[in-house]
């Protein structure tokens, strides 16, 4: 009632109004509610960084299958990349080089793809000329286990199967034969 009159002591008070403003607020806050509660609720599920390797077992595009218990006694770089995923791309000379300068001291580089597709990770395995073992990571199996977040994440694993390094991010060679050349004295 824009002319109604005031009873004595009533204030004017201007009609509700809708603000499109105040609604993209609301969105934008209920959007960053949810963000940080999955956030939170997944700061419990972290990579393993120590401990116990976790154990599985793969068969690699070239089928061959492939058990981390089988490989106690040698270092294995475990590497979760994908076709999709660019710093897998600057990555993989640098793996490649490791496995072609390790191999022969007891290292095993070992690629398993992460929510990618067969076709197209053929096509980066050939792309980068890539010898080392890479198998899919059928229905996630493996990457659950390691709680991959993204890719490209590398873990490198003693020869006792314990995790002794994780990468989150695209490893440097530098970096990596570091870690290699504390595990294996001698053998750099």
């Amino acid at each position: 009632m824009p002319d109604a009159e005031l009873m004595p002591g009533e204030v004017a008070r201007p009609a509700a109004r809708n603000h499109p403003g105040l609604l993209a607020l609301t969105a934008v806050v209920l959007l960053l509610s949810v963000f940080f509660g999955i956030a939170f609720s997944r700061s419990n599920y972290t990579q393993p960084e120590a401990g116990a390797a976790p154990g599985f077992e793969v068969t690699t595009f070239a089928g061959e299958s492939l058990r981390l218990a089988d490989l106690r006694g040698q270092v294995v770089v475990l590497n979760f990349w994908a076709s999709w995923c660019g710093p897998c791309r600057v990555e993989a000379p640098v793996l490649q080089a490791v496995h072609e300068r390790w191999r022969e001291r007891g290292v095993t580089v070992l690629g398993l793809t992460y929510t990618d597709v067969d076709r197209h990770s053929l096509a980066f395995i050939e792309e980068f000329g890539l010898t080392y073992p890479n198998a899919p990571d059928r229905g996630n199996r493996v990457s659950g286990r390691y709680n991959i977040q993204g890719v490209p994440e590398t873990f490198v694993i003693d020869q006792q199967g314990d995790i002794a390094h994780f990468f989150y991010a695209a490893v440097n060679q530098t970096a990596l034969e570091n870690v290699l050349s504390r595990l294996l004295p001698g053998a750099a």
